[in-house]
């Protein structure tokens, strides 16, 4: 169980929103950061904030070691006890870019394919529609059904010229948790024809935060994730690279830090993926919060924070299931799901509602939730989504249902 006092770790919780307790539903956005975090952050900042790798005086080499030890715990929480395995980047979208600059660039040619689902946020999408584009290659779509599972036995692609899949661990639009075990072994099954071993790319974004990750166990060769929404500082995130594809991965970005010489007519890199990949002067500050939010998030339990989550989103999903004119999208079954709802209330528009709710001091997110194709497919413009964290309670879920009354309300909507 979750302590029930869990929020007095969290100050932003103190203050009033328009005069009402601040009742935050949009943790799948960003989540809150906890004292402990905080503290751990202005204690490196205050006592040894000095630029890594470069110097031999005291606060550099403290500051390195400060930032390797960051890097193992984050490999650690993700389950892979190498900590070279683990690049330290500004996000997952970051995380995303790389890959599609750094592996894509280097392995994707004229003709390959590259697949991905319809469900995936915008930074699982993009970088590989522009990859495609960029190398004449051949991007495919993994169709969903009304449970959010992907249909892979309707794909009707060329698997020996599959080179790439990407996709989401737990969607940011309906909450579902992919059996990823499952989708990695049927695509190799159909690709085993052909001698062909596709790379594997795990957006997990909304589950490293949320339920315990053992990417070793998950079969992916790749993982992005950010800090941010995980009670770690913006700016920070990571990514895990299989280190028996090292020998695939390019360069991304060029500068101090990722090469071994530089001659005016020639230059060499790092040989170590981790140098190579983190080019310039690396968000220490950053690794220090992110490292810090791990070791916050195991000592609740990730477990403890799944049935947290589930518990609330079962009742949440109770509650708003008996307002007339609800549309639940995705499966109602919260054992498929995370803490995460995407709903509509007829006859009010989502941004209008999200509107209404803040006033009451209660703030969810509305838009297409950077899921455009699938709203299109839905014939959906935008939606309205609620999501819970570690520090949610039950109050905050009634404040929720409290604030759609007024907005039926003044819509004057039955």
């Amino acid at each position: 169980m979750i302590d029930k006092n869990i929020k007095k770790q969290f100050k932003i919780f103190q203050q009033k929103v328009y005069g009402k307790p601040l009742r935050y539903l949009d943790n799948a956005a960003t989540t809150q950061m906890p004292n402990d975090v905080l503290n751990e952050i202005f204690e490196y900042e205050t006592k040894y904030r000095a630029n890594v790798k470069r110097g031999n005086h005291y606060l550099s080499e403290k500051s390195t070691e400060i930032y390797e030890n960051a890097r193992k715990t984050v490999a650690d929480f993700i389950g892979t006890n190498i900590p070279d395995e683990l690049i330290f980047t500004s996000g997952a979208t970051d995380s995303l870019n790389l890959i599609a600059r750094a592996w894509g660039d280097k392995n994707i040619s004229e003709g390959d394919i590259i697949l991905v689902s319809e469900i995936e946020h915008h930074s699982n999408f993009i970088p590989w529609f522009e990859l495609a584009k960029r190398k004449n290659a051949k991007l495919e779509i993994i169709k969903v059904d009304n449970d959010c599972n992907f249909l892979l036995n309707d794909l009707d692609i060329d698997f020996s010229k599959l080179k790439l899949v990407a996709f989401t661990h737990v969607s940011n639009v309906l909450g579902v948790v992919n059996n990823v075990k499952n989708i990695v072994k049927s695509i190799k099954k159909k690709c085993e024809p052909f001698d062909v071993t596709p790379r594997f790319v795990l957006d997990g974004a909304q589950s490293v935060s949320h339920f315990g990750v053992n990417v070793k166990s998950l079969g992916v060769d790749f993982l992005a994730f950010s800090g941010h929404k995980m009670c770690a500082p913006f700016g920070i995130g990571g990514l895990y690279i299989n280190r028996d594809i090292f020998d695939e991965i390019g360069e991304y970005k060029y500068g101090g830090g990722m090469i071994d010489s530089v001659f005016l007519d020639k230059c060499k890199y790092n040989s170590k993926v981790t140098n190579r990949l983190e080019a310039g002067t690396p968000n220490v500050s950053g690794a220090v919060g992110l490292a810090a939010a791990c070791k916050f998030l195991n000592n609740i339990g990730l477990d403890n924070i799944f049935d947290h989550e589930k518990e609330l989103a079962s009742i949440m999903m109770n509650k708003l299931r008996k307002i007339n004119e609800t549309i639940i999208y995705g499966p109602v079954d919260v054992k498929h799901k995370s803490g995460l709802i995407t709903f509509n209330i007829g006859g009010i528009p989502p941004h209008d509602l999200a509107t209404i709710l803040d006033t009451e001091g209660v703030a969810i997110r509305s838009g297409h939730h950077c899921v455009m194709p699938w709203h299109m497919e839905q014939d959906l413009k935008t939606t309205a989504r609620a999501s819970l964290y570690l520090y949610n309670d039950e109050e905050d879920i009634d404040a929720l249902i409290s604030g759609i009354q007024k907005a039926k309300k003044i819509f004057k909507v039955n």
